[in-house]
């Protein structure tokens, strides 16, 4: 039989080869997928959990078994962007087509060093894609972490950068990596503590930098309030800094949920304050706080505020496409709002029927 009439997924395709494996999602946060939740995803049985664009942005690392505890796990690593349908769900079809290439490339042996030759041909398919510098690095510090490996040679650098001894000005040999190592391991070496006294010193470079790492990482208590505190700060100058709160939004992102939707609530409080910037930074990483009704709506109005009827169409169109969202979004479609509201929902409605 030949083994294309066996192999339909990823997952039996690292099984038949005997290989481990890990799945991680990078088009929204950098964070890993349940092995489990994927296989349903393959199977679609479920829609993929963190759509973005209408597709699936992954990255695969699988390897073989070391042949002793001191090996090293040395994974190979795709990254794959997979097109979804409008229901989130995987496109049989195009993973059909990357498991083809797989397997005309390799044979379906990933146990071996893949040649010169099929490394070339793996990496020409279409659905290989290059993640931006930010998000690599924090994929490369949550693997190593996640394999219990240690960090990069930039980690004790970052370190000791942010105690301060070094000079809050000379953060220019601090490499994205090293932050990117120490935000992903804060429950360890003190990190927390070290970030968050850090976090009032911080000159504007490195400071950004630290909250863009943090958006992606599970954030402690006492760093989330810290974060909160300072973006409450901002959010009272007379001509705050709405970058800087859009950066500190998405840092929130990995914390408590009442400590995000309690902060979510506070800028959405304010029309001045909810800019597209900063609306746009909520549905772009801390889109589970809109779980909450009440705060769903008021970010609707508030996007419906902004005037920009094309801004606001597609961060609808987004938002419904995220499994956990849609029925709060085609809920409030259907339920009575501010007029506001309810006129920029109608000119989505008529949009969508003029492109059918």
């Amino acid at each position: 039989m030949n083994i294309m009439d066996t192999i339909h997924s990823l997952t039996e395709l690292f099984h038949h080869a005997g290989s481990q494996y890990q799945i991680f999602d990078l088009g929204r946060r950098v964070q890993t997928i349940d092995a489990k939740q994927f296989q349903a995803v393959e199977a679609g049985q479920q829609p993929y959990p963190f759509p973005l664009q209408r597709h699936a942005h992954l990255a695969i690392a699988f390897w073989n078994s070391p042949q002793s505890k001191q090996d090293t796990i040395q994974p190979w690593i795709w990254f794959l962007r997979l097109p979804l349908d409008e229901r989130s769900l995987l496109v049989q079809a195009d993973m059909g087509n990357f498991i083809k290439f797989v397997i005309e490339a390799t044979g379906a042996n990933l146990q071996a060093e893949p040649s010169k030759e099929q490394q070339d041909k793996l990496a020409s398919n279409p659905y290989i894609f290059t993640p931006k510098d930010d998000k690599m690095a924090l994929f490369t510090s949550q693997l190593r972490v996640n394999l219990q490996q240690a960090s990069s040679q930039y980690y004790e650098h970052a370190q000791h950068y942010l105690t301060g001894d070094l000079g809050w000005n000379n953060w220019q040999t601090v490499g994205i990596q090293g932050f990117a190592d120490v935000c992903c391991r804060l429950h360890q070496d003190q990190n927390s503590v070290l970030v968050r006294k850090a976090l009032l010193q911080l000159p504007s470079e490195p400071l950004y930098a630290i909250l863009g790492c943090l958006e992606h990482c599970n954030i402690t208590e006492k760093l989330a309030l810290r974060v909160k505190e300072l973006l409450i700060k901002e959010s009272q100058q007379s001509n705050p800094d709405l970058f800087l709160m859009s950066a500190q939004i998405r840092a929130l992102a990995g914390a408590d949920k009442k400590c995000l939707q309690s902060a979510i609530t506070l800028i959405l409080s304010s029309q001045r304050l909810s800019h597209p910037e900063i609306l746009i930074a909520i549905v772009g990483r801390c889109w589970p706080a809109l779980q909450d009704q009440t705060i769903a709506t008021t970010f609707l109005l508030r996007l419906a505020q902004t005037g920009d009827q094309i801004l606001f169409n597609q961060i609808f169109t987004d938002l419904v496409m995220q499994p956990i969202l849609r029925m709060t979004m085609l809920y409030i479609i259907h339920s009575e709002a501010d007029p506001k509201l309810v006129s920029a929902l109608e000119s989505l409605q008529n949009n969508a029927k003029q492109r059918q």
